[in-house]
């Protein structure tokens, strides 16, 4: 991994769909400097894959328990993710 980046992927739970969560994730990303995507679960959660500076992505993974307005967040778990699969931008993947 390079020196001082990070890559994780996050699952949060709560009242996270329809709630234009995936919009804000990426738009909260793109301002972090953050790339990977972020894409709604059929159970309800959204899951994300972060990357970047391990400054930036910790803020990110602080912010996701905030969410936009509307949302709920009942939980966020973050585990390690090689950078080997992350895009080279910020997308919505589903």
């Amino acid at each position: 991994m390079v020196s001082g980046m990070k890559a994780v992927r996050v699952r949060v739970a709560g009242r996270v769909q329809g709630v234009g969560f995936r919009d804000w994730t990426r738009r909260e990303a793109i301002a972090l400097g953050l790339v990977g995507w972020v894409r709604n679960e059929p159970d309800g959660d959204v899951t994300a894959m972060i990357a970047g500076p391990e400054a930036n992505v910790s803020t990110m993974i602080e912010r996701l328990w905030r969410g936009p307005r509307f949302a709920t967040v009942s939980d966020v778990k973050a585990e390690p993710e090689t950078l080997a699969e992350i895009p080279a931008d910020f997308r919505i993947a589903g």
